[in-house]
């Protein structure tokens, strides 16, 4: 949610921010008319209200005096009488301030972030900026499989009962499949937590719609997630552990010692993927149910950007550690997430597409989730609390990982190498053979 002078004083400003975003005007003008009317509102009530007050000491000098004075009672029936049509005048403006208040908070929370400065404007995916690649992408001496034909030839990833069960976008893992995919998820957690300060949490998959407006999937994206209902008691699954992890701290006021927090966690992740049908339909790419370990910061509002910075490099790090050639994009604004002031994506090598594909997106969403979720922080003892600062990224989507190392470790007979970082977690494991120095997932003869 965007600071309220924006609707206010700085409406011009804002239009211009969020034209770089793509975002219509008409939304931004309606709640700019909203928000003049409620101050209008406000006042108008406020006024009669203390005209009440006033009127109502009146009539009690007026009683006190009427005991002497006939015509003190009269006056004062007679100001009771108006008293009583002041009031529900009130009451006719306060409902009428009740309706304005609700569609102005539900299209204010519909409005998205405004873009960092440093952000470049474009229009889609083709105006995002490369800022680094690592990594030697590997010329492959063969036509490349797809990690849906490795997978299903090594025995790894069952597709079609995982269909049979729970429709299309779900998969199976089996075997040496499900243990690659558990010590992914291992080594992401050891690493993040271990060399880079954040603490692991394991957090509810399901949660409340409060926890979802305050960090903006809601309203807007409703159509995506998957809602549960049992008797009056509504909760979502979760799209990411950003949910939980960001709402941590929802309605507290930290200190200043408190931050930077740093929280990591593991979680399945369930998204309908509305709109979407046709995009990798085939396949890990993109499922309705997949695991991801997440990154999410909360900090004072003058460290956010270095802030980003660090965790982009955090994420990077598993990808180093794992082998995997990649590229950093910073997002332009038209590509940028409803919530983000600046993103920096991750993508991945992957073979078979000869392309690039997201792993991670690492944003700053600056005082937006903030406001929403009322986490705020005292810089110093008996300061005024301020609103602090909120980051996420992905490190890394465990399932496009999974798809990465089998595409760009395979060799010509559909093995598949494992990186060496992985071997402590995989070695002596069903499935798994040791060849010299280097540890596999063999084809069956």
């Amino acid at each position: 949610m965007l600071d309220p002078k924006y609707f206010q004083d700085e409406i011009v400003l804002l239009k211009e921010a969020l034209k770089k975003r793509g975002s219509s005007e008409e939304i931004l003008t309606q709640v700019a008319y909203l928000s003049q009317k409620r101050r209008e509102l406000i006042q108008q009530v406020e006024g009669l209200k203390a005209q009440r007050n006033s009127a109502s000491q009146e009539i009690a000098k007026l009683k006190a005096k009427a005991k002497t004075d006939p015509t003190a009672a009269q006056e004062a029936e007679s100001q009771v009488i108006s008293m009583r049509a002041l009031g529900d005048q009130i009451k006719v403006l306060d409902e009428e301030m009740r309706q304005i208040e609700n569609e102005y908070q539900d299209l204010s929370l519909r409005i998205p972030n405004i873009p960092h400065s440093s952000v470049p404007q474009g229009q889609g995916s083709d105006d995002n900026v490369e800022v680094r690649r690592w990594g030697q992408i590997q010329e492959l001496k063969f036509e490349p499989k797809d990690h849906v034909a490795i997978a299903e030839s090594l025995g790894i990833v069952d597709f079609e009962r995982a269909g049979r069960m729970s429709g299309a976008r779900f998969s199976l893992y089996r075997g040496a499949g499900a243990r690659l995919e558990r010590a992914l998820i291992q080594f992401m957690l050891d690493l993040h937590t271990q060399e880079h300060g954040y603490e692991e949490v394991i957090p509810p998959f399901m949660v409340n719609r409060a926890s979802l407006v305050g960090t903006g999937q809601l309203p807007k994206f409703e159509e995506d997630l998957f809602k549960t209902q049992v008797a009056d008691r509504e909760l979502f699954l979760i799209p990411t552990s950003e949910v939980p992890l960001t709402n941590l701290y929802r309605e507290e006021i930290l200190e200043s010692h408190e931050l930077p927090a740093k929280f990591t966690a593991y979680s399945p992740c369930f998204r309908s993927e509305a709109g979407s049908y046709g995009k990798d339909t085939r396949g890990l790419i993109r499922l309705h149910q997949f695991q991801k370990v997440e990154l999410v910061k909360i900090v004072q509002a003058e460290h956010s950007f270095d802030e980003l910075e660090s965790m982009t490099r955090e994420a990077e790090k598993v990808l180093q550690r794992l082998e995997l050639p990649y590229r950093v994009l910073a997002l332009c604004t038209g590509d940028m997430g409803f919530t983000a002031a600046k993103t920096y994506d991750l993508e991945v090598w992957i073979p078979s597409q000869k392309t690039y594909r997201e792993i991670s997106s690492c944003s700053n969403c600056g005082d937006f989730q903030a406001r929403r979720a009322q986490i705020r922080y005292r810089s110093e003892p008996q300061a005024k609390p301020r609103f602090a600062h909120t980051l996420n990224g992905s490190g890394l989507a465990v399932g496009r990982t999974f798809v990465a190392i089998l595409e760009n470790f395979q060799d010509q007979d559909g093995n598949v190498r494992i990186p060496r970082v992985l071997h402590r977690y995989l070695q002596g494991a069903p499935g798994f053979t040791i060849q010299g120095d280097d540890l596999y997932i063999m084809k069956k003869a």
